[in-house]
């Protein structure tokens, strides 16, 4: 029992599988509260014109962040302060910190008074399918909501000190209390400010979430701090270098929703139901994905900067192999549970069955590329722990611009359904292009990804779906009613879980597949190669969207 609590000790330094335990379980915990937090919206608000302009004034803002923080806050400076640790360089990490936080903060700043100035330009431009009420709505909650960058950016530089120290408690903290104070907005001022209040939750939630959790659980550990506007430092220099990439280049896994906003902006709660469909969406990529990736890139940038190649390669391939088939599997389950797992998730209040069964389309679309989310995190951070932002940034810039046209076809030759299919591809691009281009560089041969094994996941994974398909028809949802069946929704629910589950079991025993046996290994469950090779200083027990 001791064990276990010191595993939730904040100064407790983790293992490349303890660290995906503890993102994994908070991330999950993080995305529950974030489903209370849009089912609260679904049951106060629906899906009509304020919740499209509540979703669409979140644009402005992170594409602020994007510009000027563009991931380069948690990404690349991982990567330089951890080698300076490894090279037990601390005064220098320390100084490259203060100078980072200094300059991009005051940065930050600039940009934030520019972008409250410029907000009603950037909106009437973004969403000229609103009506002049919603305009107004969405400008007055863009600039409420435009401030929080700043905190959100302060919090990540102060989270990559503490992953890089392998201290993930405060950082993972972080999202939770974030989505928590969106829900107490909301419930405390809801009836005063009406969906004002939730861009007000969100405000507070950046500064006591991302913000203070991060800077307690870095004043804890002495992480030293002085105002410092150096920018000749060669470090600094290096992280700039670094992160231009990530700030000028734009990938398609942050303007895909940039993109579905901007054309669903012409139907009344149409971004709504998209964003709702997303955020669902959202939880097993978290889990799978981010949870997986972000604890992985310190571990990553480690065995790069020991020039432990092979090491890297296979630990790469591993986590993809793993992330990818565990993927393939849950995308079954996603698609034949999509509408009674929406209608039971949404339908409330002023969230209607008739939104429930456009929502779970959207979702069934989107759960196709679950594998490919999950697997191009990898592959980006894999390029950034080897210290290279560029390629892979200019590759993804290069998709996104090419991915526009196939966005604007298919919408207006299949309307919303067509961008969720447009997303679905042009993800799936981008997670190719990285691949390749990885394996081109011969820094992640695609030869030592597990493709049999692969193969096996995808086809238990579609054979467990068209069982779950047909049992599901056993309870038919009454689709013509205004009002659903939760009843009916639960027990279709329940059969395609346990079926799902019953068939999923079966075929990997069938196939002989790895994958069971690979998940329950405890050390090699994420990074085999880490685990079983790493050096003591590395997995020694003492010691972030």
């Amino acid at each position: 029992m001791t064990k276990f609590l010191r595993f939730f000790r904040p100064s407790h330094q983790h293992t490349a599988f303890s660290a995906t335990v503890l993102l994994m379980g908070t991330v999950m915990l993080s995305r529950v509260i974030g489903y209370a937090r849009e089912a609260y919206i679904a049951f106060a608000f629906g899906a009509g014109a304020q919740t499209d302009a509540y979703v669409a004034a979140f644009t402005l803002p992170d594409f602020l962040n994007y510009i000027v923080a563009g991931g380069a806050a948690s990404i690349t400076f991982i990567s330089i302060y951890t080698r300076f640790l490894a090279e037990k360089r601390n005064a220098d990490a320390e100084k490259t910190f203060s100078i980072i936080i200094t300059v991009m903060t005051a940065v930050m700043i600039v940009g934030t008074i520019l972008t409250e100035i410029y907000a009603p330009e950037f909106v009437r431009w973004f969403v000229k399918g609103f009506s002049p009420q919603q305009i107004e709505l969405c400008i007055f909650l863009t600039r409420v909501l435009l401030p929080a960058q700043i905190f959100f950016y302060v919090g990540g530089v102060v989270s990559a000190v503490l992953l890089s120290h392998r201290l993930f408690l405060f950082p993972a903290c972080g999202p939770l209390i974030y989505n928590v104070f969106i829900i107490l907005g909301g419930v405390v001022g809801g009836r005063h400010f009406g969906i004002a209040s939730l861009a007000y939750g969100a405000l507070a939630g950046s500064i006591a979430g991302p913000f203070l959790a991060s800077v307690i659980g870095a004043a804890r550990i002495g992480t030293g701090y002085r105002v410092s506007f150096d920018v000749t430092n060669p470090a600094f220099r290096e992280w700039v270098r670094l992160s231009l990439p990530l700030m000028i280049g734009v990938s398609l896994v942050t303007a895909d929703d940039w993109i579905l906003r901007h054309y669903a902006a012409s139907g009344v709660g149409d971004i709504a139901r998209l964003n709702y469909a997303k955020r669902l969406f959202a939880v097993p990529i978290a889990v799978l994905g981010q949870a997986t990736g972000q604890a992985s890139l310190p571990f990553f940038a480690r065995l790069f900067s020991e020039k432990r190649v092979k090491e890297f390669a296979d630990t790469v391939n591993d986590s993809v192999y793993r992330v990818t088939a565990a993927s393939f599997l849950a995308t079954g389950w996603m698609m034949a549970a999509s509408l009674p797992l929406i209608d039971l998730v949404y339908r409330r209040g002023k969230f209607l069955f008739a939104d429930a069964q456009t929502t779970a389309i959207y979702f069934f679309w989107f759960s196709l590329s679950l594998a490919l989310w999950s697997a191009q995190g990898l592959y980006a951070r894999a390029f950034y722990a080897a210290g290279n932002t560029l390629t892979p940034m200019a590759a993804v810039t290069i998709i996104t611009a090419a991915s526009l046209p196939v966005y604007s076809f298919l919408f207006h030759t299949f309307g919303v359904v067509g961008l969720a299919w447009a997303s679905d591809i042009g993800i799936g691009a981008n997670l190719f292009a990285l691949a390749w281009l990885l394996h081109r560089k011969g820094v992640v041969p695609l030869n030592g990804l597990r493709r049999k094994e692969l193969g096996k996941s995808a086809l238990v994974a579609v054979v467990a779906a068209a069982i779950s398909f047909e049992v599901a028809k056993i309870v038919p949802l009454p689709t013509g009613s205004a009002k659903g069946s939760r009843a009916a929704d639960l027990m279709q629910l329940t059969l395609v879980t346990l079926t799902w589950a019953a068939a999923v079991a079966a075929g990997l025993w069938l196939l002989r597949s790895d994958l069971p046996g690979e998940l329950r290994r405890r050390k090699g469950a994420v990074y085999p190669a880490v685990a079983q090779g790493e050096s003591r200083e590395i997995l020694g027990s003492g010691r972030e969207p």
